[in-house]
């Protein structure tokens, strides 16, 4: 298993204070502040471990504060309700005494139903594209000194994004982006792995898909983006080590928000999850 993989594995596993409390570590990715995906990853990880033979469905999380890389964090975790079918816990993540995120989640046990989907879009498979790190490698010299190696380190998922491009000079176009994900090592035969992990994944380039209509790198200097809220629904069973498709689109940007949108094939063409998410997007020339 690759050494980042592993890292991250351990990041989301959590130390146990007490029944209901649970301390993750942070990780500094060099960003001026923590990745939210983390946060989020770690918080169902929390809640997961509150809950016995029944899977997350869904989570709903508002992001308060900027998290602080350098500082680990407390996830409190509230048993709202045990029910016959379904759990619901709440989760609130502090650092230095305040809230940086709160989240609901909700688990359910198996139980059969009825099945449909969406059809999956038709795009050419992952071996036809480029890595995204491959991308960035390629446009290295146009990347800041101190942002360099930030950009062009080893990462736990591999990004191949069919739109492929200069990720530093963005065309205008549709507000509408397909990517492939997948580990780069195999992970262990764990659910809750591939489930935290995924959450995790899932905020990575997900709001940036509202800047493409506009031609906006997310590297702009006049641009200031955060997420303000993130929502998962986990529909069917998956593997991240495995190709994922992750086709991301925006309807709507107004008032300084960005909304989007994301729906999650396995290469059977199965939606396995379905993601949206509003985030602040400030565009001020000086």
């Amino acid at each position: 298993m690759s050494d980042v993989v592993a890292n991250l594995i351990s990041l989301l596993k959590l130390e146990s204070v007490s029944e209901n409390v649970f301390i993750g570590q942070s990780q500094d990715l060099g960003y001026p502040k923590l990745f939210g995906g983390q946060v989020v990853g770690q918080a169902l990880s929390a809640a997961h471990q509150t809950v016995e033979n029944r899977a997350p469905h869904s989570l709903h999380c508002y992001f308060l504060r900027p998290g602080n890389a350098s500082l680990s964090i407390e996830y409190e975790v509230e048993r709202v309700r045990d029910g016959g079918s379904f759990s619901v816990r709440h989760v609130t993540a502090k650092q230095e005494g305040k809230s940086i995120l709160s989240m609901t989640a909700s688990f359910h046990i198996e139980e059969e139903g009825f099945e449909h989907f969406d059809p999956m879009p038709s795009v050419p498979s992952p071996d036809v594209f480029e890595s995204e790190l491959s991308l960035y490698q390629q446009h290295a010299d146009e990347l800041p000194a101190k942002l360099r190696s930030l950009f062009l380190s080893e990462r736990p998922i591999e990004c191949r994004v069919v739109e492929n491009q200069n990720p530093f000079r963005p065309r205008h176009g549709m507000a509408k982006c397909h990517m492939w994900i997948k580990s780069i090592s195999p992970l262990p035969d764990d659910d809750l792995v591939h489930q935290s992990m995924l959450a995790y994944t899932t905020d990575y380039g997900f709001l940036s898909t509202a800047l493409m209509p506009h031609g906006i790198s997310i590297g702009n200097p006049y641009l200031n983006i955060a997420s303000l809220d993130h929502s998962i629904w986990f529909h069917r069973p998956f593997r991240l080590d495995e190709w994922l498709l992750y086709v991301a689109d925006s309807p709507s940007a107004s008032n300084a928000r960005g909304f989007v949108r994301g729906k999650i094939y396995d290469k059977e063409g199965r939606l396995v999850a379905s993601t949206a998410q509003e985030g602040l997007i400030r565009y001020r020339r000086k």
